[in-house]
């Protein structure tokens, strides 16, 4: 599959879950908004909230959502006071944002495009970077963490969350789930496209589903540090739905902390 096909049935896909309301598209409240207006307020990019510490006082700063449009994260800092642009891959989803910020008059700004590509902002143009969990829908991660290096201002942070590649290397039978067994299938780092057989692919790319990547820890922390960002911060989050047995055993979510260097 050519590169711009792969964007384009993720989009759709992702425009599908949208409408749908799944996890990551489901607004917040006008509630959440005045809450954040009088200072009190939460940003998640896995299950629990991020500590306090790895944001701070927002009111002022440039803040860019990374592949993070569902009206979830940028609505809410932008009542916090900050300066908040959103960066998605999908219409509805962006429309999500645009809807809470209509509905509670807050000023934000949405932009298309893939994750992979910010030429659309110039160097240094953001304080922070908050980028929950998308980084799967990309065949190669280091260019996010390039171009993300690229926007941070001097000291700016980047908040990026990723699922622990071991989800992707089990069979997904559900056979192997009802026997409460893990086996192992596939390699990382993982894909979709490569991976699956032809049924399987052609059944996931018929129900409309996204396809996705298994990036190693590799990529997904040295890519960063080789990116030109020091990573500050680190925590494990545990997955309270759990999808695949080993959610049931360990944390499967990864959060880290990185600081551009000069």
């Amino acid at each position: 599959m050519h590169a711009t096909e792969l964007i384009a049935h993720n989009r759709v896909a992702w425009n599908r879950q949208a409408r749908q309301q799944c996890e990551w598209s489901l607004p917040v409240g006008s509630d959440v908004i005045a809450a954040a207006r009088a200072g009190r307020w939460q940003v998640h990019i896995t299950p629990r909230p991020l500590p306090g510490d790895w944001l701070g006082d927002v009111r002022g700063r440039r803040i860019l959502c990374l592949a993070a449009a569902g009206g979830q994260q940028a609505p809410v800092l932008a009542a916090a006071g900050a300066e908040v642009t959103v960066f998605d891959l999908s219409d509805e989803q962006l429309a999500q944002d645009r809807f809470v910020a209509d509905r509670d008059g807050l000023q934000l700004v949405t932009v298309q495009g893939d994750m992979r590509d910010l030429s659309a902002f110039a160097d240094a143009s953001f304080d922070l970077i908050v980028h929950p969990i998308s980084n799967l829908y990309v065949p190669d991660v280091r260019p996010v963490w390039r171009e993300c290096r690229r926007v941070l201002s001097p000291c700016g942070a980047l908040l990026a969350s990723f699922y622990n590649p071991v989800v992707f290397v089990g069979d997904r039978d559900p056979a192997w789930l009802e026997q409460g067994v893990v086996k192992p299938r596939y390699a990382l780092p993982y894909s979709d496209l490569a991976d699956l057989d032809a049924d399987a692919l052609d059944a996931k790319r018929q129900n409309g589903e996204a396809l996705v990547f298994g990036h190693s820890l590799t990529e997904l922390i040295a890519g960063q540090t080789d990116a030109g960002l020091a990573i500050t911060g680190f925590y494990e989050d545990a997955q309270p739905r759990p999808r695949f047995l080993l959610d049931r055993y360990m944390p499967t979510f990864l959060a880290t902390r990185a600081v551009r260097q000069a």
